[in-house]
C-alpha cells in the first residue's frame, strides 16, 4: 500500500513589491517590498519604547502606514521575542527588537517575525525577507502586485477603528493612596494584558515648554502614556490637576480631564454649572457677607436646612440645622471660621438615603442605594453607610448622564436623592470609589472603566486621502 502524502500546495506569486496586512498589530493596510536577500523582515517604526516586566518585556511604537503622511499615526504594542543586530547593505549594524505577528495576503495568513526600524526614507513601510516567505512562494523579481491589492483608503473609515485590536496599553494610575480602586485598577489592567503603573501625583514635576512639555517623576521623564486615570485627592486638587493639564498638552488620553475635575472639586461653580444645564438639584443659596444671613436661608426654604463647606468630601463638613435658630448658629461658626459654604434645601423625603449612580463614557453601567447609620442623615459609605443594587428610573438615568455630561467626565459617581419632584442631583464625583458599588452590584467595574480606555485609545480615523499607487 502505497504511502498517502499530502499534495502539493498551489505556488503563490509574489512580485517584489505586494500589498499586505498585519491585524494583529491594526495595520490594515501596506506595502511591502520582497526581497529574499534579506533574511530578516522589518517593519517601519518610531518612538520605539519598551514596558512591561522583565519577565515578559513589551515593546510600544508607532507606525506612519502611509508613505508622506505623518499626520496619520498608528500606536502599536506586542511581545518582545528577541533582540538581534542587523547589518544593512550599506554595512551599518544596528540592533533591533524582534516581534511576532499575523501577516495577511490575499487569503493566505501565517506568522512572522519582523524587526522594527525607521524606514521613513523607504517607499515600502515594510520589508519581507527570504524567513518569511513559504516554501510554496515563487517570486516574479520582474513585476510587483501579483496579490491583491489593498488601499490606504481604509484608515479613513471607521472600520480601521472598529478592526483596531486590543493591544497592550502602557497606563498611569495617579493617585496617592493604596485602597480598594487602586488596587482593582491595577488588577484588572495587569489581567487584561496592559502595564498598569502606581504614579504619586505629588512626586511629579512638570517641564513647561512649547516644543517638548515633559512629566518628570523621582528624577526621570515618564514614559508616554497610553491613557492616565486620575484619582486625584481633594487636598492635592490644585498641583493634581495642573499634572493633568500637562499630560493633555503632550497628548496623552486622560480618563477624565482637568477642567471636569476642577468643576466638580468646586462645590459653588458645581452647583451653577448644573443649574445652567438645568440639572435638577435642591435649592442652593451662597453669600459672603453675615448681613445676608436672614436672605440667605429665604432663599433655600424653612428649616430644616443642610450647610455644608465647600471644600467638604465624604460627609465631612456637611450639617443639618433642623430649626431656623440652629442653622443661624451654625452658619455664624462657619462664618466666624471664615470658611466658604452653601445652604441647601433638605428633602425630607430621601430619609436618609440617596442614590449613587456611576457613569462610564456617558452611560449609566451601576447604581447603588446608600443608607446612612442609624441617626445619621448622611449616606456616606465612609461613614458607617450601607448600600444595596437599586434598580434607578429614566428620568434618574438620564439625570445622571447629563450631570456627568455637563462636567465633561468619563467616569464620574452621580449621587442624588428621590424628591416629590424628580431626581435632585447632590454631586458629581470624579473619583469615584469602586469598592461600595462592586461589591453592591457584583459588577466588574474596573473591567468596564477599561474597556471604554481600550476603545478610546485605538487609532483614529482621518480624513480621507486619495492613493497614487493603485495605478
Amino acid at each position: 500500500m502505497d504511502d498517502q502524502q499530502d499534495p502539493l500546495p498551489d505556488m503563490i506569486r509574489f512580485g517584489w513589491e505586494e500589498w499586505v496586512s498585519l491585524p494583529d498589530l491594526g495595520l490594515p493596510a501596506l506595502r511591502a517590498k520582497v526581497d529574499t536577500g534579506a533574511r530578516t523582515s522589518a517593519l517601519h517604526a518610531f518612538d520605539i519604547e519598551t514596558f512591561g516586566p522583565a519577565s515578559s518585556p513589551k515593546v510600544r511604537f508607532t507606525v506612519h502606514p502611509v508613505p508622506g503622511r505623518e499626520d496619520l499615526v498608528i500606536p502599536c504594542s506586542a511581545r518582545i521575542v528577541d533582540r538581534r543586530n542587523v547589518t544593512s547593505s550599506n554595512g551599518e549594524t544596528e540592533s533591533r527588537y524582534v516581534i511576532a505577528s499575523t501577516i495577511r495576503v490575499g487569503d493566505e495568513s501565517w506568522r512572522i517575525e519582523m524587526t522594527l526600524t525607521d524606514r521613513s526614507t523607504m517607499a515600502s513601510r515594510m520589508l519581507l525577507g527570504r524567513e518569511a516567505l513559504k516554501d510554496h512562494i515563487t517570486i516574479v523579481a520582474t513585476d510587483r502586485f501579483q496579490q491583491p491589492r489593498l488601499s490606504y483608503d481604509v484608515y479613513t473609515t471607521a472600520r480601521v477603528r472598529q478592526a483596531a485590536p486590543n493591544r497592550s496599553l502602557r497606563i498611569a494610575v495617579l493617585s496617592r493612596e493604596d485602597n480598594y480602586s487602586t488596587r482593582r485598577m491595577v488588577e484588572e489592567g495587569e489581567a487584561r494584558g496592559h502595564t498598569v503603573e502606581v504614579i504619586d501625583t505629588t512626586r511629579c514635576y512638570m517641564a513647561i515648554n512649547a516644543l517638548s512639555p515633559e512629566v518628570h517623576y523621582d528624577g526621570k521623564r515618564l514614559p508616554r502614556y497610553d491613557a492616565v486615570i486620575p484619582r486625584i485627592g481633594a487636598s492635592v486638587t490644585a498641583y493634581g490637576t495642573a499634572v493633568i493639564r500637562q499630560f493633555e498638552t503632550i497628548g496623552t488620553f486622560c480618563v477624565n480631564g482637568s477642567q471636569g475635575i476642577s468643576a466638580s472639586r468646586d462645590k459653588l461653580y458645581a452647583h451653577q454649572l448644573m443649574a445652567r444645564h438645568k440639572i435638577g438639584m435642591p435649592n442652593t443659596a451662597f453669600a459672603a457677607s453675615p448681613k445676608d444671613t436672614q436672605s440667605l436661608m429665604r432663599l433655600v426654604g424653612t428649616a430644616p436646612m443642610i450647610v455644608k463647606l465647600l471644600e467638604s468630601t465624604q460627609g465631612k463638613g456637611v450639617v443639618l440645622a433642623e430649626t431656623k435658630k440652629a442653622a443661624e448658629s451654625v452658619i455664624d461658626a462657619f462664618r466666624g471660621l471664615k470658611a466658604n459654604f452653601l445652604v441647601q434645601d433638605f428633602v425630607k423625603e430621601a430619609a436618609g438615603e440617596d442614590i449613587r449612580c456611576l457613569v462610564i463614557g456617558g452611560k449609566v453601567i451601576a447604581a447603588m442605594k446608600r443608607t446612612g447609620a442609624e441617626g445619621d442623615f448622611r449616606s456616606n459609605l465612609h461613614r458607617g453607610g450601607s448600600a444595596k443594587v437599586v434598580r434607578i428610573t429614566k428620568e434618574e438615568r438620564d439625570s445622571a448622564v447629563r450631570a456627568a455630561r455637563a462636567f465633561k467626565l468619563n467616569l464620574a459617581g452621580v449621587d442624588l436623592l428621590r424628591s416629590e419632584s424628580g431626581p435632585k442631583v447632590l454631586e458629581v464625583n470624579s473619583s469615584p470609589g469602586f469598592e461600595g458599588i462592586e461589591t453592591a452590584t457584583k459588577k466588574n467595574i474596573a473591567g468596564m472603566l477599561y474597556e471604554h480606555i481600550e476603545a478610546k485609545v485605538r487609532p483614529t480615523p482621518v480624513k480621507r486621502i486619495v492613493s497614487d499607487d493603485d495605478s
